[in-house]
């Protein structure tokens, strides 16, 4: 085969699905592919599973695994899908979100065999739903499966608004949104806990009132204890010490009498002296003892009110410490803990009116961009509307109603998506009324719709790679000519990659694939080849004219190729 041509492509590098690599998967044995920028058709003979990539690129994106999907005679599908995400903010968060970051090219990988299914990002183990939502970022597939965003109210919301110029406008409700959601979970969170605390409040609000009464004082305690000992012996103390005060008395009229006894005049001796001089030495010591202990009886004051007022004050103490089940010399520090926890909980008041005025502030700010992202979205729906009607009109869908539904949200709290839900609606039928996409439209039509709400749509799409199987079922002639033309254009902004049985749909890509069937009885395997331009040329002979294909069909072929590149 010739020379690959390659045309001048707008596609922003670093936004596309870039190799596919399949084994053992239904009749595919081994199978490379290696996909290019612009719109890549996928053509072939009807049963050589043209689908087939597309339906495993799907298991790549999260599709729910099959057994019986294993080529026949195998143990094992293994699946690989290679991604150049430098383009695709959104693929690139996710992944560092999840750890999951490499480099520039993003690795999904899917094994299945017998018994179980495996999945990876970028070599390491992951969920079959975590491929689904990094899938969400980086491939949209448009068939007749379930794989099909624009059936989903958000991707419908999102569309219209990226086609509104309102992305921007709606990241900033969201945020508002999510804000007023947190600061409401913390207030009510505050709510909950000063209602379970309010008893605890009325404890603490008696507790510190009653200590506050008390005023223990920092040594009042055993100041206190001193002074009951002191008042409650003094009766005891007065009887003592008058006795001893008495003996004093009689101790020095002994001591004095008994060293009268023994004269100068009568006793004379150095030992008689001396025994003299002790008795009167103790004389006097006796009379000094009295004297100090006259003057200590004095001093001794017996005040039994005193004594009750002291002990009445010390069993107030002792009892409030038992109350509390502490030590009395713990109160003082027991006193500030409640006084401190007390404090603490009367603020929680003040919490409650500031989140409260906060709440209201953050409503009004969401209310506020809210309603401008509103008056966007009814002018976008207007006009995408109108355009997605037109290019229906050139899909042979001219008798289909498109109607862009906004319906108000119930309640009043602040919603991420806005005061409104945006759902895509449609009437196949003349007279009947519009309904939702899944419920009305057939799979060739829903491919349709979703082609001319994606081209409308184009300048503002956010998944790097489109997928569309079968988009031409049931069309042809100058419809299908369009609906190349369509696809083309939407890939100066995607990657479109087509399964198409129309030539003139195969026509308008700047790349082509050929799928086909080879096999006996034993087995059969399906092989893939990039087409050249002679490759090209003969292809689309074959799906102008079948089995024979003439000189006229071949001239045909090109002159089909020439006018897609002019």
């Amino acid at each position: 085969m010739g020379q690959l041509r390659y045309n001048s492509l707008s596609l922003e590098s670093g936004r596309m699905l870039t190799h596919l690599s399949i084994s053992n998967f239904t009749i595919v044995e081994h199978l490379q592919i290696d996909l290019s920028a612009g719109m890549t058709a996928i053509t072939g003979e009807t049963g050589a599973g043209k689908s087939i990539m597309l339906d495993a690129l799907g298991l790549c994106l999260g599709d729910r695994a099959d057994p019986r999907s294993i080529r026949p005679g195998c143990t094992r599908a293994d699946i690989t899908a290679c991604f150049d995400i430098a383009g695709i903010p959104a693929a690139r968060a996710w992944l560092d979100a999840q750890d999951l970051t490499v480099s520039d090219e993003c690795i999904l990988r899917r094994v299945i065999s017998t018994d179980r299914s495996r999945a990876w990002i970028n070599g390491r183990p992951a969920t079959v739903q975590q491929c689904a939502e990094l899938g969400q970022h980086l491939v949209d597939i448009h068939s007749q499966h379930a794989h099909q965003s624009l059936l989903r109210k958000p991707v419908q919301r999102a569309l219209l608004d990226s086609f509104a110029g309102a992305a921007a406008l709606a990241e900033t409700v969201a945020s508002l949104a999510h804000d007023w959601t947190e600061t409401e979970q913390r207030l009510a969170a505050l709510r909950d806990a000063s209602s379970e605390t309010e008893s605890r409040h009325q404890l603490l609000s008696y507790q510190v009132g009653e200590l506050d009464d008390l005023a223990l004082g920092s040594d009042e305690i055993a100041s206190l204890e001193a002074e009951q000992k002191a008042l409650g012996s003094a009766e005891e103390i007065l009887e003592s010490a008058g006795r001893a005060l008495d003996l004093c008395d009689t101790l020095e009229d002994t001591a004095q009498q008994a060293a009268q006894l023994l004269s100068a005049s009568l006793h004379r001796g150095s030992r008689v002296d001396n025994a003299r001089d002790m008795l009167q030495s103790a004389a006097i010591q006796s009379g000094e003892a009295r004297g100090d202990l006259q003057a200590y009886l004095d001093s001794i004051d017996i005040d039994p009110r005193r004594l009750a007022d002291v002990e009445s004050r010390l069993d107030q103490i002792y009892t409030i410490a038992r109350k509390h089940r502490v030590k009395p010399e713990e109160l003082a520090a027991l006193h500030a803990e409640l006084a401190g926890e007390l404090e603490a909980l009367s603020g929680s008041d003040a919490s409650v009116q500031a989140l409260e005025a906060e709440l209201e502030t953050r409503l009004a700010a969401w209310t506020e961009q809210a309603e401008k992202l509103t008056q966007r979205r009814e002018k976008g729906a207007r006009k995408l509307r109108r355009e997605a009607m037109a290019l229906l009109e050139t899909l042979s869908m001219g008798q289909c109603v498109l109607e862009i539904a906004l319906a108000s949200r119930q309640g009043t709290s602040p919603h991420p998506g806005g005061r409104e839900e945006v759902e895509f609606l449609i009437s196949t039928n003349p007279g009947s009324a519009p309904q939702s996409l899944a419920r009305i439209a057939s799979g060739g039509e829903l491919s349709r719709i979703s082609l001319a709400i994606q081209v409308a749509t184009a300048d503002g799409g956010s998944v790097p790679s489109m997928v569309f199987d079968e988009v031409d079922v049931g069309i042809g002639g100058a419809v299908a000519e369009v609906v190349g033309r369509l696809l083309r254009k939407l890939s100066n902004g995607a990657q479109v990659l087509c399964v198409t049985h129309l030539p003139q749909v195969a026509a308008q890509a700047h790349h082509q694939l050929r799928v086909s069937k080879t096999g006996n009885r034993k087995s059969v395997t399906t092989a893939l080849a990039r087409l050249d331009t002679d490759g090209r040329v003969d292809e689309l002979a074959r799906m102008l004219g079948g089995l024979k294909v003439t000189d006229q069909t071949l001239a045909h072929a090109r002159e089909m190729l020439a006018d897609a590149d002019a």
